[in-house]
Formats: C-alpha cells, sequence, structure tokens
C-alpha cells in the first residue's frame, strides 16, 4: 500500500493543532513548502522546533500558527536575526526555549534512541544554563564530574525533505546532512517531501544513502522545489537574493502580511508558487549537473 499523498492531505491528516513540529534540514533540503502549507490550512498553538531556525519559522509565527520555539541560534543566514520570532519574542508574545546546536541534536538524539535525557560536555554558551531550567547538570557515576544533560525532544511530527524517496517512504538524500535521521525516528509521525519519486529499484541501488526508511514514514508527498528559498543539492541553488530581501520586508508586518497574501494564501501549492516566481528565478537557480563517482556494490 503506497504512502504517497498530497501535501495537502499530509499536513492535513499528521499536523495537528498543539503538536510540536519540527521542519528538519541545515543549510538545504528546507521544507518551505510543508511550511506554507501549514499556514494555509491555518494550524494554530503550534511549538516550533528546529536547529537553526530560517525564514520558515518567521513565516509560520508571522502567520499566527505558533505559541512556543524551541531552537539553537535563530537568524536569517548570513544576513541578521529573524526579525518577527525575534520580536514576538521580546514582546512576550512567544514562548521559547534556546539550546546549543550541540544541545539541540542532542536531545533529538535522545528522542531517537528511546532516552529521557543525553549528557553532553560542557560547552562554551554556560549562559544558556541560567537561561534555560531544563539545561542540567548531573554527576557522572564513572569519575565524579559534571555533565551537561538535556531532555529527550520528541515531536508529535518531523517534515523531512530528500531529494528522493520511493512510493513506500524509503529516502534517499546527499549534501550536507543535517539532522533529518534523528529527528525522524524521534518523531511520533513523520512527513517526507521528496524533489522525486523513483522506483524502489533505484533506492535498493545505493541502500548507503538510505537515510531515512519506510517504516518509520507515515506519508510521502511529491513536492519538486519544496525547499525554495533554500536549496537541494544538485536540484536548484539557493535564493540569495530572497534571503536579503526577506531581511527587509520583515522589517513591518504590513510588508509581510502582504508577502503572506500573495505567496502563501494566494497560490495553491508549491507548483503554482514556483511558476510565479518566473523564468528569470528559475534560470538564475540552475545547477549544472557534478555526479559523484559510480561505487559498485558487487554481488548481493
Amino acid at each position: 500500500m503506497t504512502k504517497l499523498i498530497s501535501l495537502f492531505e499530509a499536513i492535513s491528516s499528521y499536523v495537528h493543532d498543539g503538536d510540536t513540529v519540527y521542519t528538519a534540514g541545515f543549510t538545504h533540503l528546507i521544507p518551505f513548502a510543508a511550511g506554507h502549507e501549514i499556514i494555509r490550512q491555518r494550524k494554530q498553538d503550534l511549538v516550533l522546533a528546529r536547529a537553526t531556525p530560517d525564514l520558515v519559522y518567521d513565516q509560520i509565527v508571522a502567520a499566527g500558527c505558533a505559541r512556543k520555539v524551541i531552537f539553537s541560534y535563530m537568524g536569517n543566514p548570513g544576513v541578521g536575526s529573524l526579525r518577527i520570532v525575534r520580536a514576538e519574542i521580546e514582546a512576550g508574545g512567544l514562548e521559547w526555549e534556546e539550546y546549543s546546536h550541540f544541545g539541540m541534536i542532542s536531545r533529538l538524539q535522545a528522542g531517537a534512541t528511546g532516552l529521557p535525557f543525553m549528557p553532553m560536555n560542557q560547552t562554551g554558551a554556560a549562559d544558556l544554563e541560567r537561561a534555560n531550567p531544563l539545561i542540567r547538570r548531573v554527576t557522572d557515576p564513572y569519575s565524579g564530574k559534571e555533565v551537561i544533560v538535556v531532555p529527550a525532544l520528541k515531536p508529535d511530527v518531523a517534515i523531512v525533505h530528500v531529494q528522493r524517496a520511493d512510493r513506500d517512504g524509503n529516502a534517499h538524500l546527499w549534501g550536507i546532512i543535517g539532522e533529518q535521521k534523528e529527528a525522524a525516528f524521534a518523531a511520533e509521525r513523520v512527513i517526507v517531501t521528496t524533489e522525486e519519486i523513483v522506483d524502489e529499484s533505484v533506492i535498493r541501488s545505493d541502500p548507503n544513502r538510505t537515510l531515512i526508511p519506510s517504516f518509520i514514514v507515515d506519508a510521502v508527498c511529491h513536492v519538486p522545489y519544496c525547499a525554495h528559498p533554500s536549496y537541494t543539492q544538485g536540484y536548484y541553488d539557493r535564493d540569495n537574493e530572497f534571503y536579503l530581501k526577506w531581511d527587509k520586508t520583515s522589517e513591518t508586518m504590513e510588508a509581510v502580511r502582504s508577502y503572506l497574501d500573495e505567496w502563501v494564501y494566494g497560490v495553491k501549492d508549491r507548483a503554482e508558487y514556483w511558476q510565479k516566481l518566473g523564468p528569470e528565478v528559475h534560470n538564475r537557480l540552475k545547477v549544472e549537473p557534478r555526479y559523484s563517482e559510480v561505487v559498485n556494490y558487487g554481488d548481493y
């Protein structure tokens, strides 16, 4: 039985009001299309968890869908703060928890392995302990020294974008690997969005690249260009112009609402969004093929 459904159906069925939602992806493979669908469906009271929140969380918060953010480093990459999220936190309109990058990944590792918490070495981010009472210290029973511990993070739903997947949700991804695997294994429900749907034989031809297996996936959605304005390695480039423009757009809520009206509420899905971007953007974001060497798996 195929798990292939539309993104509309996946968000409607698996993202519920009040859920903790983790959109995975580091630098690239950020599932913006899923974030836009969450906004279009007007989900409410969400807890948004993510290492390095990207513009997608600025947009979801601006749309009034969230009550809390859990994060490590929050910013418009290479530009500055996420203006909307920061303003809401400073105004007291948004709950928040902050961790180091390693702290967030450690939380997911604990969730993925069924542990209640994860120990980690002390970092230079000592101020986070004062700001976040969930970051604690325990005594190492072997050395007697103190170690930092962080609680397990088990999202209600993780959304992971990949380059290709089969209809059952077995997924290949490559390029910069972030926390996709940990987030998927930690979550109660998993939505995979993918640039391509391929035959199972393609996935089986390169098993070491299958970071997300079908048995943890609830839905797989064919969503080309899902990651724009971030990028998908081998498919399209990062839209740096958009990131710069968003810094200006997010200076006022009026401009943000105008953007949401035109580019989120004003289009029905990612295909219409991509067409609306137009050929100039399409051409600017094209990438030339750059293939890896062939791997010989021999008989199996």
